[in-house]
């Protein structure tokens, strides 16, 4: 009878002993291990980490690293780290903070626009992406790259074209470069491709022209105006006499692309450039800015209209006033030269 107590004392306390040891188990994995006050907390792994990587950014966020680390070797996470940007929810447990550092690699929207240079256009993207600038640098200036696609080296900034777009966090520079490519062809589809058809321009000539149209004017909605207004000048072969190619060209010359022109001199006029509209006929041979979609449909759809002569209007700035004939424009000109020798723009 002793031994039959002892025996079930023994059962007894394994019981609660094992009870205990599953409780502390279950904890463990199933109840919630955030601490941080947001709903929501992003880490970032990146290709090829080591698990320290992981503590420094997600330890500080749990309540129990320890609990996590036991876990996270249980389900063999630690010799099997993924690369990307996870989203960690406000109150999971270790398990679901596992599951989602295995396998939720989550997408993240990558936005471009204004970058005139292959090197702002790098610094931009490797902001958004794991890519670093001077890989990103090296791989949107690949030559062959864009002969194999052909695609003149001096359109290669219109393939990019200004949008949000949405990655995987861990996207290579070549991996961008690639989807960047998917994406031209995507925008260039049958439709658009008919109508730079029927505009008499190539898809590689309204790029050019819309990044002539997108400096002259950051308002929108006078962007078609704008448009037809080159494309009269171009259907008559005149000369297009667009500033900002003079501005783009005296900027090469200078070999300085962040100096500040706010004010085009006679003299920047005689800069010979295949980018000076003053001194030769037709389109530059390149874009001169990254175009945004807004510059290309206006192109695309350019208002049909008789003016030939803009210039900035000093009642509405940043607009325009158009004219049809040299004389209305020459006074429409006269009156915003001396408002800007008002203002004491000298360049």
């Amino acid at each position: 009878m002793y031994i039959k107590k002892i025996l079930l004392a023994i059962a007894l306390l394994g019981l609660v002993v094992l009870g205990y040891f599953s409780y502390q188990i279950y904890t463990a994995i199933f109840s919630p291990n955030t601490d941080f006050p947001t709903d929501s907390k992003a880490v970032y792994v990146p290709t090829n980490a080591n698990f320290d990587s992981i503590r420094k950014q997600l330890k500080p966020e749990l309540k129990n690293w320890d609990n996590f680390v036991d876990v996270a070797e249980r389900k063999s996470y630690i010799r099997n780290l993924k690369a990307g940007h996870f989203v960690i929810e406000k109150g999971m447990n270790n398990n679901e903070i596992v599951n989602t550092l295995r396998s939720k690699n989550t997408p993240i929207y990558v936005i471009f626009n204004n970058q005139n240079r292959f090197e702002n256009l790098a610094g931009r993207v490797s902001e958004q992406i794991e890519a670093d600038s001077l890989s990103l640098l090296k791989t949107l200036r690949d030559t062959s790259f864009y002969s194999k696609n052909a695609i003149d080296f001096e359109d290669a900034l219109a393939m990019y074209v200004p949008n949000k777009y949405e990655f995987y966090w861990n996207t290579s520079a070549k991996d961008f470069r690639e989807r960047m490519l998917k994406e031209y062809k995507r925008f260039w589809n049958d439709n658009r491709l008919k109508k730079a058809e029927e505009i008499g321009l190539s898809k590689e000539q309204v790029s050019v022209l819309a990044s002539i149209v997108k400096a002259e004017t950051a308002e929108v909605e006078e962007r078609d105006r704008v448009a037809g207004v080159y494309m009269n000048r171009l259907k008559k072969g005149w000369k297009l006499q667009a500033d900002p190619t003079v501005i783009y060209a005296l900027k090469n010359k200078l070999k300085n692309r962040d100096t500040i022109i706010r004010r085009v001199l006679y003299k920047d006029l005689e800069i010979k450039s295949p980018y000076n509209t003053y001194q030769n006929v037709g389109l530059p041979p390149g874009p001169i800015a990254m175009p945004d979609i807004s510059a290309i449909e206006a192109v695309l759809n350019y208002e049909k209209h008789d003016y030939f002569y803009f210039v900035g209007d000093i009642k509405r700035p940043g607009y325009h006033k158009f004219a049809k004939t040299l004389r209305q424009h020459n006074i429409n000109k006269q009156e915003y030269q001396r408002w800007i020798n008002k203002q004491g723009i000298m360049r």
